[in-house]
């Protein structure tokens, strides 16, 4: 039996938004019209009864989120450290309450809690007051695919299509896993990059995609913070449509990760181990059969 493939853009758990009258002014006419507003609220992170940071998302996907956070944190080695997840809806927004086998929560927190940081919308410094946490240097990633050019122009023409709360409201980030083929396997939409990238890695995870066989495209800038989560997961390959920042492109050198930044229909800049990104002219000449060599 072949195994289901996953639903690329989660679409079928929520819509991420509400429906509010607004007042929209053209021309110096006003009309009154019911306009798609993301959410946002704040989620708990808690580990072992032990509250860790406060993150502001949009509530779908919260259990790709928790996983993906988790992993991308450092705050488990593997998915298996993470044993049980429970949603709790509170009055004031939702608890994610996760049991996992490890005191990297207790050791990051501090003995009174100290150092533990409330998050925002795309907050990276989680739980991380101390300037020797502040900036993870995860370990090299693996040698990865190669990827065409024209696989990397068919993910962001068929991207827009795929982020169903973006194209409702035009205010959340979108994180997708691509195959080397081109094809979206899987989407996932946030008011912050950080939990975008987040649910997205939590998603890979349980859907089995390996982070060695496709790249990463992103609907926004290349923070370090953003080039940290990928390359913890082992993705050798990411592409922003923004622009990365010189932090990150210093990790992505560290790490071997390929960073693209400006990724748009037709051009690309390539900021870091250009190795990995297959050009028109490579693949025509790879394509060519060879003669004279005796074959």
């Amino acid at each position: 039996m072949q195994p289901k493939r996953p639903d690329p853009s989660g679409a079928d758990q929520g819509r991420g938004y509400v429906m509010r009258q607004v007042d929209r002014y053209r021309l110096g006419e006003r009309e009154q019209v019911s306009d798609a507003i993301t959410e946002e609220v704040p989620v708990a992170m808690l580990y072992n009864e032990v509250p860790f940071a406060v993150m502001m998302v949009t509530p779908l996907d919260l259990e790709d989120f928790a996983l993906g956070f988790s992993l991308s944190e450092g705050l488990v080695a593997k998915p298996d450290d993470l044993l049980s997840m429970e949603v709790r809806p509170r009055l004031e927004g939702v608890e994610l309450a996760m049991h996992v086998a490890s005191d990297v929560v207790g050791q990051r927190a501090g003995e009174g809690g100290e150092r533990l940081l409330p998050g925002r919308s795309g907050c990276g410094l989680c739980g991380a007051r101390m300037l020797e946490d502040a900036v993870r240097h995860p370990a090299p990633v693996g040698p990865g695919p190669r990827i065409e050019t024209v696989a990397l122009e068919r993910a962001l023409d068929a991207l827009q299509s795929m982020q169903p709360v973006n194209s409702a409201t035009g205010s959340v980030h979108a994180a997708a896993w691509i195959d080397v083929d081109g094809n979206i396997m899987l989407v996932r939409e946030d008011v912050g990059r950080h939990n975008a990238l987040d649910k997205l890695i939590g998603a890979m995870v349980k859907a089995r995609l390996r982070s060695q066989q496709g790249f990463l495209l992103v609907t926004s800038r290349a923070s370090y913070e953003m080039v940290t989560k990928a390359a913890s997961a082992g993705i050798t390959v990411m592409a922003a449509i923004s622009a990365p920042t010189a932090l990150a492109m210093h990790l992505a050198e560290s790490t071997h990760m390929t960073l693209i930044g400006f990724a748009r229909p037709g051009s690309y800049v390539v900021y870091t181990h250009p190795q990995r990104l297959l050009h028109a002219q490579e693949q025509r000449h790879e394509y060519r059969t060879p003669g004279g060599d005796g074959e």
